[in-house]
């Protein structure tokens, strides 16, 4: 038997989103289910970063080492991505020192 007709081509892997919550349709309101550091983390960015969407998820099974963010604000328009999320980092610099990862997704949005 030839080694040519032995082997097969791999799969292509699908693409899964770390956080099947960041397709769903948002609302800028905290959760119920929130755990202490989601609405910590939540409190922070609604005070510094004012517009219609936030969603904080803690992805780590619950211990509070990986969290998920969606926001949107005027203050990120015009500015670049990177720009973006240094602001954010910037305005959690203290909690960030305490876990693991942090998957941030941002949208610049109309201040009108």
């Amino acid at each position: 038997m030839s080694l040519r007709f032995a082997l097969r081509p791999l799969a292509r892997p699908t693409f899964r989103p770390l956080v099947p919550v960041l397709a769903r349709g948002y609302a800028r309101a905290a959760r119920n289910d929130m755990g202490e550091g989601e609405a910590a983390i939540y409190k922070m960015l609604d005070e510094a970063f004012p517009g219609t969407r936030l969603d904080v998820q803690d992805v780590s099974g619950g211990c509070g080492s990986f969290y998920a963010i969606m926001i949107s604000s005027p203050a990120f328009k015009g500015l670049t991505m990177v720009k973006q999320h240094k602001l954010v980092n910037e305005c959690l610099k203290e909690t960030i020192k305490g876990i693991h990862g942090l998957q941030l997704k941002t949208i610049a949005e109309d201040s009108a």
